[in-house]
């Protein structure tokens, strides 16, 4: 095999094909052109096809590497979020679809099908099985493996504004490709798109005074160009029927490793493998189906898989620097794993541990059961109409909820993170600086951060525009996914309404991610698959909730691992009667006189319906 990008392909490389049930369908040759063109076939790239085709546009969707869905097929099967009722939208299809996989072959009550953590918690291989099985139900979807893009052309300025007229894409066979389309959207983790496109953009931390964040920069308050650290998300097992064996990596050197036995003669290291610190390699809880778990990096862990030192050049690097980061990358994480298993150096008790998981035979076949891309944690960051920092996840002056975004097109529930910028010491000698994790409530994010300030029909969910401080409660797969989402509605209104994306009705817009199931603001008992969930989406994002729960609400119930109950003030309560003041309040905030608004309504949700109903007839 070898490594190509952030991705290790095999020397032998295929198109999708049709005809199997979990395949999707490649584009023809002659079809170089389409309504919308996705650059970057990851869950919120995947999200935002599957949404413009539900709009009635025909789509390209475009991967550089030969697999699709990024890295939820590729290792991060330990789905980041807090609490179950954030998941909304394209992510919670998803996740009821692998649900439901596991219940059909294995039984409602199976251990699989528990380990699942309501499909949250799929294995690579299933994951990708269900994001081509939502492809190929949109014929009007195209999808074009190993096309790394090469080009873009534009317009001409006019006033400030242009349009991206196509794309030029280099194939494996290093021929190219010009791709047509009236809308982009670059949904890949690095931002090439926008970047060719001449978006401004930023790579690294700013300075601690350009967004008034403290834990932006160094210590000197400076700009610094670090970048949040990647690492591999390793696939492993404990079922010793599917375990392979871990290959060393090309060049492997046991002086590179020998390093970190003093770590644990120590006794700062316990154990290879652990929940907490006392391990290297994170192992994440509660287990995947078929005793499985993802690997990761261990946060404030004296030795670390994450690599901040030596990532900086990557987001903006060309296809060989990038190559070399991703290589380290590889030889660093898989060489100490081989390190730990088999030499003799290392102590056997802890040796035994290393060996207690092992790389998993049904994953990732092609690439010896080692996760086949890297973990790109952030890269470029575009500077669009919106830029997302901490001021948008501020708590509410004396309420529960985040601060109110009337233009809010998607939720997030996670915290500020960041697992390190740079590293001082040596690779097991050392800490990682710029390390953070913050907690805040959930929050909103306005359709701002998804557009730029320059192109027309260009729409960006994953690089998108925010501090790298804020960017680090939005680099969530649920989330990209939902901001995804949101892009390829947004495309498809830009066409059908002839505007520029950034003049896209946002009121129209939500409308339809609401009907979509996917969530402007946080609702803690109003499920996606609720009667009422459009309604009282769209009268939550008009303000109506906020003021209803007091700050200070207690801390959400623990469940496991970093996941919890919903959280506390931020339920509608439809079946609570109306007081007297809250009406006027309402018909205030709304707009709507609700006819004879003493008799019949005297609970929340049938004044919550009706004024929906009311401001929704025109549409």
């Amino acid at each position: 095999m070898r490594i190509q990008g952030s991705i290790i392909v095999p020397m032998v490389v295929a198109l999708v094909v049709v005809g199997a049930v979990d395949s999707v369908k490649p584009a023809d040759r002659l079809a170089n052109t389409a309504d919308v063109l996705v650059y970057g076939a990851t869950p919120s790239g995947i999200a935002a096809a599957v949404s413009a085709a539900k709009g009635g546009s025909t789509v390209l969707l475009v991967e550089p590497t030969n697999r699709i869905g990024g890295l939820i097929t590729s290792g991060l099967s330990y789905t980041d979020f807090r609490s179950f009722e954030s998941l909304t939208g394209f992510y919670f299809d998803f996740s009821q679809r692998v649900q439901a996989h596991y219940e059909l072959r294995h039984g409602k009550d199976s251990e699989q099908a528990k380990a699942a953590f309501r499909g949250t918690h799929g294995e690579p291989s299933v994951n990708l099985r269900v994001m081509k099985e939502m492809l190929a139900e949109h014929p009007k979807i195209s999808v074009l493996t190993e096309r790394r893009i090469a080009d873009v052309e534009t317009s001409h300025f006019v006033r400030g504004r242009r349009r991206i007229l196509s794309a030029g894409f280099a194939r494996a066979d290093d021929s190219r490709e010009k791709l047509t389309a009236r809308v982009f959207i670059d949904a890949s983790y690095e931002g090439d798109l926008m970047a060719l496109a001449g978006e401004s953009c930023h790579v690294g931390r700013e300075s601690r005074d350009q967004y008034e964040e403290p834990m932006a920069g160094d210590a000197e308050s400076k700009a610094d160009g670090q970048v949040q650290g990647y690492n591999l998300r390793l696939i492993m097992t404990t079922d010793t029927s599917n375990m392979r064996e871990t290959p060393a990596p090309e060049g492997y050197k046991r002086e590179d490793f020998i390093g970190v036995l003093p770590v644990f003669e120590s006794g700062q290291l316990r154990k290879v493998f652990a929940a907490d610190r006392s391990g290297i390699f994170r192992a994440h809880l509660p287990l995947m189906p078929n005793n499985k778990t993802d690997m990761n990096d261990t946060p404030h862990a004296p030795v670390r898989l994450s690599m901040p030192d030596i990532n900086d050049a990557y987001p903006e690097g060309d296809a060989s620097t990038r190559r070399g980061i991703v290589q380290q990358h590889y030889y660093y994480n898989i060489g100490l794993l081989y390190f730990l298993q088999n030499d003799d150096a290392v102590p056997q008790v802890i040796r035994d541990d290393a060996r207690s998981w092992g790389l998993c035979r049904d994953e990732f076949e092609e690439t010896d059961g080692i996760s086949p891309k890297l973990y790109i944690r952030e890269a470029r960051r575009l500077v669009g109409q919106h830029v997302f920092t901490g001021r948008d996840t501020q708590q509410a002056e004396e309420d529960a909820r985040s601060i109110l975004h009337k233009g809010s097109i998607a939720i997030g529930d996670y915290v500020h993170n960041c697992h390190g910028t740079g590293r001082t010491g040596t690779r097991y000698d050392g800490r990682h600086d710029g390390e953070f994790y913050k907690p805040i409530p959930p929050y909103q994010i306005p359709y701002g951060v998804i557009v730029p300030t320059k192109s027309e029909n260009l729409l960006v969910p994953v690089a998108c525009s925010a501090s790298h401080f804020g960017f680090g409660a939005l680099r969530l797969e649920p989330i990209w996914c939902s901001l995804g989402q949101a892009a390829g509605w947004a495309a498809s209104l830009s066409l059908k309404d002839q505007v520029a994306v950034r003049n896209v009705d946002v009121p129209k817009l939500q409308r339809r991610l609401h009907a979509d199931r996917s969530a402007t603001i946080y609702i803690s008992d109003v499920p996606p698959t609720s009667p009422d969930f459009a309604a009282v989406q769209w009268f939550g994002t008009q303000g109506g909730l906020h003021g209803l729960a007091p700050s200070g609400q207690p801390k959400p119930e623990h469940i496991i691992g970093q996941y919890n109950a919903a959280f506390p003030g931020h339920a509608a309560e439809l079946d609570k009667p109306l007081d007297d003041a809250t009406p006027l309040k309402w018909q205030a905030l709304t707009e709507v006189v609700l006819k004879g608004s003493g008799t019949g309504v005297s609970r929340r949700r049938e004044f919550i319906n009706e004024a929906y109903r009311q401001q929704s007839g025109g549409d």
